[in-house]
C-alpha cells in the first residue's frame, strides 16, 4: 500500500463525518475480530473496515462524478443513491491510498449490498459494517451477533431478511440483487 495508516487516519479525520469516522473505527475492530474467529487476515481486517466507508461523506455531485467517469456498475448497484459510496469507495481506496489487493477493494464495493457467492472475506466486511458496536445499536445487532454462532450465512440471512422487512415497511424499492441473495442464503 502506498499510503500510510497515519495518512489514512488523517484523511479519513478530514473527510468524514465524526460519527462516521467512529463507525469507521468501530467496522474495523469488529473485522479485526471477525477475522480472527472465522480464519481470515485480522490486520487486512481491521485495514479495510477501517476505510470502507471513506467516499460516505462525498457530496451527491462528487459520488455521481465519479460513477460517471470512472466506474461501471451493475444494474443492482444503481437502485438506491444510499450504496453508491461502496463502489465510489472502492475507487478512492485505490486511487487514493494506493490500495492494489483486489479482496479489499471488492470487500468494500460490496459492503452495502452484496452479492451472490461473496468470499468469506467480502462476507466478514460486510457483517462488521453492520454489526460494529460503536455506533450500531444494540437491538438489532444482538440476534445477528448471535447467528454468528451457527456461521457467518446464518447472520448473513438473517442480515438480509431485517434488510427486506425494513424496506417492505418503508414501501422503498428493493433491488433484484438483494432478494438474489436472499434466495441464495436459503438453503
Amino acid at each position: 500500500m502506498v499510503s500510510t495508516l497515519e495518512y489514512i487516519n488523517n484523511w479519513l479525520k478530514a473527510n468524514l463525518s465524526e460519527e462516521r469516522y467512529e463507525h469507521s473505527l468501530g467496522t474495523a475492530e469488529c473485522a479485526r475480530e471477525l477475522a480472527e474467529r472465522f480464519g481470515a487476515d485480522p490486520e487486512k481486517a481491521y485495514f479495510t473496515g477501517l476505510i470502507h466507508d471513506c467516499a460516505k461523506n462525498l457530496n451527491k455531485t462528487e459520488t455521481d462524478s465519479i460513477i460517471k467517469a470512472h466506474l461501471n456498475l451493475e444494474e443492482g448497484e444503481l437502485c438506491s443513491p444510499k450504496t453508491h459510496h461502496a463502489p465510489v469507495g472502492a475507487y478512492i481506496a485505490k486511487k487514493e491510498f494506493g490500495v492494489e489487493d483486489e479482496e479489499i477493494l471488492s470487500a468494500i464495493r460490496w459492503h452495502t449490498i452484496g452479492k451472490v457467492n461473496m468470499t468469506m472475506f467480502e462476507k466478514i466486511i460486510f457483517l462488521a459494517d453492520k454489526l460494529e458496536n460503536r455506533t450500531r445499536p444494540c437491538e438489532i445487532c444482538e440476534p445477528i451477533r448471535e447467528a454468528l454462532n451457527d456461521s457467518l450465512d446464518a447472520a448473513l440471512l438473517l442480515c438480509y431478511k431485517n434488510t427486506i422487512k425494513s424496506l417492505v415497511d418503508r414501501e422503498l424499492r428493493i433491488c433484484t440483487a438483494t432478494i438474489d441473495i436472499y434466495n441464495s442464503l436459503i438453503v
